[in-house]
């Protein structure tokens, strides 16, 4: 009975493994930078190009961020920020889309 009760470290949903991810906290700040920006420029008429684009960006980061994403708080963040740049992509692009204005 060498080992009977290990100490446990106490564990909360956004937990780490303890170790480093600069991949994967990077994608996770770059999606949600994007997805903030998206969506708050989605708000105003005349910035439908950068909420579309920052979205369209956000939401493929934020698509590989899940794909490559090892812990709880970094899926939870990709999440957020993916929801994010999805609505700043969507009204963007029913204001006027990718190219609105320029090409056409």
């Amino acid at each position: 009975m060498a080992q009977a009760f290990q100490r446990h470290r106490p564990s909360s949903l956004l937990a780490t493994d303890g170790k480093p991810h600069p991949l994967q906290d990077t994608l996770m700040a770059v999606t949600l930078v994007l997805g903030a920006l998206a969506f708050v420029t989605a708000h105003f008429h005349g910035l439908h190009l950068i909420s579309s684009w920052a979205g369209l960006i956000g939401v493929l980061t934020g698509a590989y961020g899940q794909y490559v994403s090892e812990t709880t708080r970094e899926r939870t963040f990709l999440i957020i920020g993916l929801g994010a740049a999805a609505v700043g992509f969507f009204l963007g692009m029913a204001r006027g889309g990718l190219f609105g204005g320029v090409i056409g």
